[in-house]
Order: C-alpha cells, then structure tokens, then sequence
C-alpha cells in the first residue's frame, strides 16, 4: 500500500503483480452489510444543510447568461454581478412569469427578454433574492422553503486543497432517483472492485462504522478504503481514500495516502423535482479537486482546460453505472420491495 511510509518512486505507478481475474476476486456481499450502510446514510441525513444546495460549478456562472436551474421544483437562475459577485434568485419574472434562464445578462444585471425588467441582485418588483454562495469551485444557493432547517450563513464546504494550487473538474447527471439513493451509493463503497472493474482493482474496505449506532460526528463516521485505480494493463496507482458524509446530500472522498495525498472527490446530490411521469429527478454533482506534491503537477494544472474534459469523461463512466446503482434502488424502494432495510 502506498503511502505507508515508503519512499515513493519516481512515477506515481505500481506494478500488480497478483493480478486475479474479476470473478475470483474476494466476495464483498457478507462485508457490505445492509445495517451498515442504512445506518450511515441516516445519520448523515440527521447532520444539518443549513438549506444549501449546490446548483453548479463555479466557471459555469459568469458571461452574458445565467445559469438556470431547477431545485426541489423551485426555478433558479444564478449570474455575476458587475463585481463579479455570484447573485441567485427565483427564475420566473415577477412581471409576467417570463423564465429568466433565457434572458442575457448585461453589465451585471439580469435583463428580461420579454419585457426588459432589469435585476441587479437586490430586491424589485416582487423578485427577491435567494442566499448564494461561491466556494472557488461549486455554487451554492440556499433555500429556506424548500430545506426547512435552522439556515447556515455558509454551506458546509468539505476541507478540500486550495483551488489555485488544484486541478479542478465538475461533473454533472441526472438521474430518475432521489438524493438518498445517491448518497447511499456512495456510502457503499464494497461495490468498487465489482461494478466498476475498468477502474478500480484490489479494493479492501479496511474501516468502516461499526452497526447502524456508529458515530454522531461526520470525521469519524467513516469509511476507510485501500484501493487501486487502474491506468492500463497491470499498471495501477494505489491510495486509501476515506469517505465521509459532512451534511444531507454530499459524500466526500479525501485521499489521505499514497499518490495525490489531500485530493478530494466531492459527490453533491441536489434534488430537481419530478418528471413528467412524477418520478423524482436527482442531479449528482461531483467536483474533483486533484493536488500532488511531485513537480510535474504544475504541468498538469497548466495543462487543465485540455484535461478537465478526460476528467469529466470519466466520471461521466463511473456515474453511469451508479446512476444505474441509485435509479434502481429508487425503484425498489418506492415499491416496497427493497431488501437493504
């Protein structure tokens, strides 16, 4: 395992040497008990939001459109002041109900293209603004109808390396599920080896909470993972990485050893509302924050906008099997026939 105290090599790689085929690899169903996993998730839904939901990454907000989105059915349209400030508020114009996500931004002011009623961020006209927040990578928005807790004046932003030091990448999906089932997913984290054999080899869950009464608090409710992540052929970059659950609706992952140490994988789950059938619809947001104390890596974060797409592709990958993951336990839960209770 690296990351034990070992000199680390001149390239972030390993050799697998035990390679074993994908069916004789160690069976994970007896660890990844169901009590487990459920008692995680509800206690990470017992921790506070203080109402923020993250609705986007932060380079989306910024030119002459907003970014518009819908959130627990509640239209939202977010842009740039002329400061350069993130402002967000409700997406129907209180004129006429005109859907502001269509209209231009100009100088900082939300202009709308049915009429020309102009907003600035601050109150007008019946349109009152929502909370926002920055955090260098994603966009929060509060909503205090729609979360119904004690507000925060901040989100719960995960510790996370500084973002002018990272390689940053923001992945977006949608899935037919709701936020739970997607969190659930992340805090499964014995499927790794089996459902995504492309990326992940040698998975061992070395620590994980203790029954569904594990603990209150998010840093120690974790789940510690020794794990590889494929490159090609035998050539793996071995890590642990540790997932924890600091609010409702985020799953984090830190890499606490081997290569990429302080790296974080941020999993946000924002609830859009039902679709035309009424199903619930979920947005799985995931922000990559990669750092590395090599030298190379400045190469890296100059070469980011070319490797920001093979970053976002392959969560894109990874997330359309735990779409998959999350969408069918939707499905059997709102049928009464799911068996992890």
């Amino acid at each position: 395992m690296a990351g034990n105290g070992r000199r680390r090599g001149r390239l972030p790689l390993s050799l697998r040497r035990h390679a074993v085929a994908w069916e004789r690899q160690r069976p994970t169903w007896r660890d990844a008990r169901p009590a487990v996993i459920a008692g995680a998730l509800k206690r990470a839904q017992a921790r506070p939001s203080g109402n923020w939901y993250v609705v986007g990454a932060s380079r989306d907000v910024g030119g002459d459109r907003p970014l518009g989105r819908t959130v627990a059915g509640q239209e939202v349209v977010v842009w740039r002041d002329a400061g350069g400030g993130v402002v967000a508020g409700p997406g129907v114009c209180p004129h006429l109900g005109a859907p502001l996500r269509d209209s231009p931004v100009r100088c900082g002011t939300l202009v709308c293209h049915w009429h020309g009623l102009s907003l600035n961020g601050g109150p007008f006209a019946g349109w009152d603004p929502f909370p926002a927040y920055d955090d260098g990578v994603l966009v929060w928005v509060r909503l205090d109808a729609v979360g119904g807790e004690e507000p925060l004046d901040a989100p719960v932003v995960p510790r996370r390396p500084v973002p002018a030091r990272a390689l940053t990448a923001v992945y977006a999906g949608v899935g037919v599920c709701e936020p739970e089932d997607v969190v659930a997913n992340r805090l499964d984290p014995w499927h790794g080896a089996w459902f995504h054999p492309y990326s992940f080899v040698d998975l061992t869950v070395a620590d994980a909470p203790d029954g569904p009464d594990g603990p209150g608090d998010a840093g120690e409710d974790a789940f510690a993972v020794d794990v590889s992540f494929k490159v090609a052929g035998r050539l793996v970059v071995p890590v642990r990485a540790v997932f924890t659950a600091p609010e409702p609706r985020t799953v984090v992952m830190h890499i606490t050893e081997g290569e990429g140490v302080g790296s974080v994988v941020e999993t946000h789950a924002t609830p859009l509302g039902p679709d035309a059938s009424g199903r619930p619809r979920t947005a799985v947001i995931e922000a990559v924050v990669a750092a590395s104390d090599r030298r190379g890596f400045a190469l890296a974060r100059a070469a980011a906008p070319l490797l920001r797409p093979l970053v976002r592709t392959a969560s894109a990958r990874l997330w359309r099997d735990d779409l998959a993951y999350a969408e069918r336990r939707w499905a059997l839960r709102s049928t009464g026939r799911f068996p992890g209770t």
